[in-house]
């Protein structure tokens, strides 16, 4: 299994009214349960972490923080070291869900994006060439960029001198149904975001440190400090 890319939507008013609660009562909150209904609705097409797992890896980070006086908003969050990481279980809190992929496969859907080749790390992560992957997707049926996506895939194939007959080779129909599930969730993610103004983009890489994440003012090292 390989490193993934996440694009995580973050329902502004939820994180906003969560980064209101007291410390002291968050924790017992998320002890108990009770801030559940403050969660906004999952997005049933996207990846979702159940509220009990995001209570417990919120309770943990706390835990290694120690008690803390007054509320968790942004500005107690900077004056703590590993505040980045507290705002991303937030976030992943007060999110209806996530669209993740493999990172070796989101190389191949961004290069069919933007018609060009993702030169590295770097420039799969960058503002700037998510800023262009959402203009140059905005409005495209998921079917459409899905396809070109399985065409180009096939293609590549080809050029290796590999396969693309499913009797030959049994992975070739589940990867390509991958493909197209990948690809078609993208463009809802995209829509998701163009049409819902609540909910904002955060583009980050597993096991990438919560500093990083996010683009802009949603930079989260940026948010916490401003």
């Amino acid at each position: 299994m390989g490193i993934e890319l996440v694009v995580l939507l973050v329902d502004v008013p939820s994180l906003e009214s969560i980064l209101k609660i007291p410390w002291d009562e968050l924790y017992r909150g998320m002890e108990k349960a009770s801030f559940r209904s403050m969660r906004p609705d999952p997005d049933i097409r996207l990846n979702r972490d159940f509220s009990i797992d995001c209570e417990a890896e919120l309770l943990d980070w706390m835990d290694s923080i120690g008690n803390r006086k007054g509320m968790i908003t942004h500005e107690v969050l900077n004056d703590i070291e590993d505040g980045a990481t507290g705002l991303l279980h937030l976030m992943n809190w007060s999110s209806p869900g996530s669209w993740e992929v493999w990172e070796g496969r989101a190389f191949l859907y961004l290069d069919v994006a933007l018609q060009r080749t993702i030169d590295g790390s770097e420039d799969l992560y960058s503002e700037d060439t998510w800023i262009e992957v959402f203009a140059r997707l905005k409005g495209i049926p998921e079917e459409e960029f899905a396809e070109r996506v399985c065409l180009d895939w096939m293609d590549r194939r080809k050029q290796l001198g590999e396969t693309i007959d499913e009797t030959k080779d049994p992975k070739i129909v589940p990867t390509y149904e991958a493909h197209d599930r990948s690809c078609r969730t993208l463009i809802h993610t995209i829509n998701q975001s163009l049409t819902q103004p609540q909910l904002v983009p955060i583009v980050g890489r597993e096991h990438l440190d919560a500093k990083h994440w996010g683009h802009g003012e949603w930079n989260l090292q940026r948010y916490l400090a401003k």
